[in-house]
């Protein structure tokens, strides 16, 4: 029994440094495509860069919507067919990015050229969704690591390629697009052996959608302060706030291998498994903060440049609002895996206040976005905190094994990759 507890350890100690670098990968990918379009870009431009890549963001949940989705419903049900919900989620999102982002293009001053190619690459990262899912569910974890940086080298590498010689916002966003098509194919390649069980239950169209909304209200409440920053904020001070926001996701997307070891485990009403993804996700948040409080000036610089250290006192404003975000985030995934009822509803509210809030009374400024972002963040946690806490484990969570598992001795033990 302890040489099986010790594998079994390892096996996940092993699967959490794999998705650990990935996500490092992913992340770092992420944060060179602003900087170095603060080194490449007026400021005008860079803003635009930041907001297409906030719209990307909110687009692309479907994909986190689809993964998360996926990867319960496997753990729980084992390997049921995802085709015919992968390509209502494709087309739905095809659907609403036709409408919206003509309508962004207007209202937040882009170039439809910019818009149309940010359209196509999001479209192929929420396709990405289906196989990450798999991954994920069935708990292959290393191979799920190979799957997420393969995702980020097409959805960022291109962008950073493109910026990097000199091709400027179109250029960027053409190389970005292309890069996440053709990585696509390796996705299929990757997931090779994730099999279908025919006689499993099928994935439900509205598990998807509930996911997915969950999902789209945690970024566009967390995307908001940028966007308004764009629309109230002048040129400066708006390329200001988008090299602050870098802070942000940093915080909010490091502890990010948390939530994706937890999931499968969560969708089994696994409350040791909550506590601990907390505890770990508030531990990463505490120390980032108190890095931007000892060295807010040296984040800013390494974040968009010398010309920005000045703004290296509102670090903590922005470290702190992702720091929050973060611990959202895994309650939110909680609170989809355990089918709580609306679980995007408190994340909506917080939105809605947070824009009347900076539309009558926040001051436009940066700390003034950037300090009601931050109350908005922890009222949102508390909130989600209460409710994810206080809910009852549903009794399908419970009841389910995750077949994807192998089963010894009355414990589950991680698959062979």
């Amino acid at each position: 029994m302890q040489r099986e507890s010790d594998g079994r350890a390892a096996g996940l100690g092993v699967a959490g440094v794999a998705v650990t670098l990935a996500g490092v990968f992913v992340n770092g990918l992420a944060y060179v495509v602003p900087v170095l379009g603060a080194r490449h870009l007026p400021p005008a431009e860079l803003s635009a860069l930041a907001t297409l890549l906030a719209l990307g963001s909110i687009g692309g949940v479907a994909s986190t919507g689809l993964q998360i989705a996926v990867a319960v419903h496997r753990a729980r049900h084992g390997r049921a067919p995802t085709t015919r919900p992968t390509l209502l989620t494709v087309g739905v999102t095809a659907a609403l990015l036709a409408v919206g982002l003509p309508l962004a293009a207007t209202q937040l001053r882009l170039t439809p050229t910019a818009v149309l190619l940010l359209g196509v690459l999001t479209v192929a990262v929420v396709a990405a969704g289906r196989w990450l899912g798999e991954l994920q569910g069935d708990q292959r974890f290393l191979r799920l690591a190979g799957g997420m940086a393969l995702l980020a080298a097409g959805r960022y590498g291109g962008m950073v390629a493109g910026l990097a010689l000199g091709g400027g916002l179109t250029g960027s966003l053409l190389a970005g697009a292309v890069t996440s098509v053709l990585v696509l194919a390796l996705l299929v390649r990757l997931n090779r052996g994730a099999g279908v069980d025919p006689t499993a239950p099928t994935l439900a169209t509205r598990t998807v959608l509930t996911a997915g909304a969950a999902t789209l209200a945690m970024l566009v409440v967390s995307y908001a302060d940028l966007l308004l920053a764009r629309r109230f904020l002048p040129a400066d001070a708006s390329g200001a706030y988008a090299v602050g926001t870098v802070l942000t996701k940093g915080a909010l997307w490091a502890p990010q291998v948390v939530t994706v070891i937890a999931l499968p485990r969560l969708a089994r009403g696994d409350r040791r498994t909550l506590v601990t993804a907390v505890a770990l996700v508030a531990a990463s948040g505490a120390a980032l903060v108190l890095a931007a409080a000892l060295a807010g000036g040296l984040a800013f610089r390494l974040a968009g440049g010398p010309d920005y250290v000045d703004q290296g006192r509102n670090a903590v404003l922005f470290a702190g609002a992702g720091a929050l975000y973060a611990l959202v985030f895994v309650l939110i995934n909680a609170r989809v895996a355990a089918a709580a009822r609306w679980p995007s509803a408190p994340l909506w509210a917080s939105t809605v206040a947070f824009v009347l809030a900076v539309v009558t009374v926040v001051p436009h400024t940066v700390p003034g976005i950037a300090g009601a972002a931050l109350v908005t963040a922890a009222v949102t946690a508390l909130v989600t905190g209460v409710l994810t806490f206080g809910q009852k484990t549903s009794a399908l969570a419970v009841s389910n094994r995750p077949a994807a598992s192998v089963t010894t001795g009355g414990r589950d033990t991680l698959p062979a990759e």
